[in-house]
């Protein structure tokens, strides 16, 4: 199956409106919470050709601290709808570093959710 660009933001913006208000919690591999940072009232703006940009995501000024394993995206009311995998230089989430102190101040500057076509 193939999905047209229609169907395709259609999918997109399902999924990104499930994150209005939410978070990504950064986990270390135990799942001990590392970091997270909150998603706006309006977490993305509408998809394009199956693409949507996450506006404003505000960071954590105050982390636990800890190694990142991957990161999971969730609901306001805590429920998963991700799991993403993160690396420095690649993974869903690039890295500066996967090491992060307590205190340390995390931020994501970009995130996008692609719907493929097929």
């Amino acid at each position: 199956m193939t999905l047209t660009t229609e169907a395709r933001n259609a999918a997109c913006n399902g999924v990104v409106d499930l994150l209005n208000s939410g978070t990504i919690v950064f986990h270390t591999s135990g799942e001990s919470e590392v970091a997270t940072c909150t998603f706006g009232a309006t977490a993305f703006g509408d998809a394009a050709v199956g693409v949507a940009t996450a506006n404003a995501i505000a960071d954590d000024t105050t982390a636990t601290g800890g190694t990142i394993a991957h990161a999971h995206l969730r609901k306001s009311d805590t429920t998963e709808l991700a799991l993403c995998t993160t690396a420095v230089g690649s993974g869903d989430f690039n890295m500066t570093s996967l090491v992060i102190g307590a205190g340390d101040t995390v931020s994501v500057t970009s995130l996008t959710v692609t719907q493929p076509a097929s």
